[in-house]
């Protein structure tokens, strides 16, 4: 992975140029959670060929299955830019992925996260679900807020590649520890860690704040009343 990295990542930042703000405030070791805006599919690429350190983050396993010569280069960029595989989707499959990232972290590694769930198609800031601030808070790991500009006018939603320009603006923000908080089986210290970490997402990207969870639109009536109902959006 070192090998291939050290060819990706150099090929990329010279092709799209991105603009680099506070490397600095990475930690060099240790566990560490890159908490970012999401709205782009390059948003997963931006991190880590900005990152002054290797970092990894789940990717849909479709990505690392394919066949022939188009499988074969997309798994090889995909783990060259630290991506694992994992299945997408709701109930045991969140719950596996959280595992997955609550190992990754106990064993020293810096990942990325993103505290919205989801992308952002209108390009605003929605609420953080809680995900992120209880691993930081079960893991002891250090958050640095991230700030992603033009992902989503570089790569729209529906397009194949991603544009020169603009150029993309990747901004790495001071870490944040939100063990005073509380315990991770806390809900209030959940909540208070996230919206502090959002607030942090937000003095760097600028967007518009949503003040609702992204959520996808119901598929039947049941979804309707799940999501009417008060409940905490890990």
């Amino acid at each position: 992975m070192w090998l291939s990295r050290a060819i990706v990542a150099p090929l990329v930042r010279m092709i799209y140029r991105p603009i680099i703000e506070g490397k600095q405030n990475v930690p060099k070791k240790g566990a560490v959670i890159l908490a970012s805006n999401h709205m782009s599919f390059i948003d997963s690429i931006a991190i880590p060929v900005a990152s002054p350190r290797q970092v990894h983050f789940l990717a849909k396993s479709s990505y690392f299955e394919g066949t022939g010569l188009k499988g074969w280069a997309s798994r090889t960029f995909f783990t060259a830019v630290g991506a694992s595989p994992v299945r997408r989707g709701a109930g045991q499959a969140a719950l596996d992925a959280l595992d997955q990232h609550q190992k990754m972290l106990e064993e020293g590694l810096a990942v990325a996260l993103y505290p919205e769930g989801t992308r952002s198609l209108d390009g605003r800031l929605y609420k953080g679900r809680t995900g992120v601030a209880f691993l930081a808070l079960q893991t002891g790991a250090k958050v640095v807020p991230v700030g992603l500009i033009g992902t989503n006018e570089a790569m729209p939603v529906g397009a194949s590649m991603p544009k020169r320009e603009p150029r993309v603006r990747v901004r790495f923000g001071e870490p944040i520890d939100v063990s005073h908080y509380g315990p991770a089986s806390s809900g209030k210290a959940r909540r208070l860690a996230t919206d502090a970490i959002m607030a942090a997402i937000h003095e760097l990207s600028g967007q518009e704040l949503a003040g609702v969870y992204n959520e996808p639109p119901a598929q039947n009536p049941i979804d309707r009343i799940k999501q009417a109902l008060p409940h905490e959006r890990r």
